[in-house]
């Protein structure tokens, strides 16, 4: 159950213990840092950005960039809120507590809507990656599989759960390390079939940084949005995670190496070592980049890292969080309250299995239309995330004017720059809905949205009724 007792007040509550009624602080540093860069890297680099480059040219980077700051601005403003207050269900309890009770259920909600279709993107990336090796074998069997496989790994303690995300996010640090160094000896030493024609200059010579036009260019900002979806999963571990005030902030202020590294360095490598050009919608730029150097071999262990990048981002984000979303649902009267339940292992085993079954909207997507599945999903995910991070700093605002006002103790842990960078970072998430709305490809997400944010207002007064009549039914018995 919630310990808040200040609903909607902005005054402090107290924390829930034993990360929070039933569940078990069972990561670790260690764990969490590889959660923290396995849940950013996944399906949006791996997979969007070929489409990405074949729009936007070389001055993708820059927007990957640009996107990266918002988000750390983002990440800055939860990691206030986790280090003022450690609750399970993060920014959902955070914006109950300081925005009113119907913010932390449409937050709970809107959360998990946003990963589910994130998960069924992952698997439907997945589903393409496979192809790589059996072009014959449908898209909706390899989601299908996946699904399967990811919802038994979920229902295992979160100790082991954080350790398989350890050792996926491995694989992909590794890896995308790798392609760097190989793509440096490539541009450096010029071994390989591109040494002759690898060049840096391909990110200004070659049409341009934005060869077809700088509006043409921004249109990919709502991709590159996608690309950084799980980043907020520090958040959502920090019910589960041991030393919170001190391994929140260095996972978080871990980030601006983080998208240098893996974003930023690995498509200005790739980029230079191949035109972008050669970069073709729905194929993997990093496949591509090792199939033109000529190492066979290596671009079949890319595509294997990339197809493990895609689980790994299912299995944390699409199933672990929507699992702890849906059990801070339940038990804040928000859902059924048998979402709320833990086994022995305090694992939440319905929430786990719910999120599930929608998953597999996915998987008829797939079977459907699995030519534009990936387009549909990831604009849908995108605009869920835009809500969902916007909802973290309208938070961080009120929790602010709370310190100010004496309702809340002060974190030694602060956003820079708020409440200017606040607003700077809201009016990012603004432009990008408006790209969205612009493209007819995208403007779906929005009709969705619209649809979803119905839902919500609607659905609240329903469930907060049923709660209190089941508690009422509780309290006679």
């Amino acid at each position: 159950m919630s310990t808040h007792t200040t609903e909607g007040t902005g005054r402090e509550a107290a924390p829930p213990s034993h990360g929070g009624g039933g569940y078990q602080r069972g990561l670790g540093s260690r764990q969490m840092q590889m959660i923290a860069i396995g849940g950013t890297i996944g399906t949006g680099l791996f997979l969007g950005a070929g489409t990405a480059i074949s729009q936007a040219g070389p001055s993708l980077v820059l927007w990957y960039a640009v996107a990266g700051a918002v988000l750390f601005l983002v990440m800055r403003a939860l990691g206030e809120l986790l280090t003022h207050r450690t609750v399970t269900g993060s920014f959902a309890d955070h914006a109950r507590a300081y925005l009113g009770p119907f913010w932390g259920y449409a937050t709970a909600w809107t959360y998990w809507i946003m990963w589910v279709t994130t998960g069924m993107a992952e698997i439907t990336a997945a589903g393409q990656y496979v192809t790589y090796w059996w072009p014959g074998f449908a898209q909706w069997k390899t989601a299908l599989i996946a699904l399967v496989v990811l919802t038994c790994a979920n229902l295992i303690s979160v100790k082991m759960f954080g350790e398989l995300e350890f050792w996926f996010a491995l694989i992909k640090i590794t890896a995308i390390v790798g392609m760097i160094l190989i793509g440096l000896g490539v541009l450096v030493i010029g071994f390989g079939d591109a040494g002759d024609t690898a060049f840096v200059s391909h990110l200004w010579a070659d049409g341009g940084i934005a060869p077809h036009g700088v509006w043409d260019s921004l249109m990919t900002l709502q991709i590159v949005l996608f690309a950084y979806l799980g980043v907020e999963l520090v958040g959502v571990t920090a019910g589960e995670t041991k030393d919170p005030e001190k391994n929140i902030p260095r996972a978080i202020n871990s980030l601006p190496l983080r998208f240098g590294l893996f974003y930023l360095g690995a498509l200005l490598v790739i980029l230079s070592v191949v035109s972008w050009r050669e970069f073709q919608p729905g194929t993997s730029p990093f496949v591509a980049a090792f199939t033109k150097i000529g190492i066979p071999a290596a671009a079949g262990i890319v595509n294997f890292v990339v197809l493990t990048s895609a689980l790994s981002s299912c299995n944390a984000g699409g199933l672990y969080a929507t699992a702890r979303m849906l059990r801070t649902a339940g038990a804040n009267g928000d859902g059924p309250r048998t979402l709320a339940r833990l086994n022995g292992r305090g694992v939440p085993v319905p929430a786990v299995l719910v999120s599930a079954v929608v998953m597999a909207i996915g998987v008829w997507v797939n079977a459907v239309d699995p030519g534009h599945a990936f387009t549909y999903i990831t604009a849908v995910s995108t605009g869920g995330a835009i809500m969902v991070w916007s909802i973290i700093l309208l938070t961080h605002s009120s929790y602010r004017r709370a310190v100010r006002e004496g309702r809340a103790e002060a974190s030694s842990y602060r956003m820079p720059g708020a409440p200017y960078t606040t607003w700077l970072a809201l009016s990012g998430f603004a432009f990008v809905t408006v790209l969205i709305a612009w493209d007819a490809d995208t403007r779906v997400a929005l009709y969705a949205i619209a649809v979803w944010c119905v839902l919500l207002l609607l659905g609240h007064p329903l469930v907060r009724s049923r709660s209190r009549s089941s508690e009422r039914s509780s309290g006679a018995a």
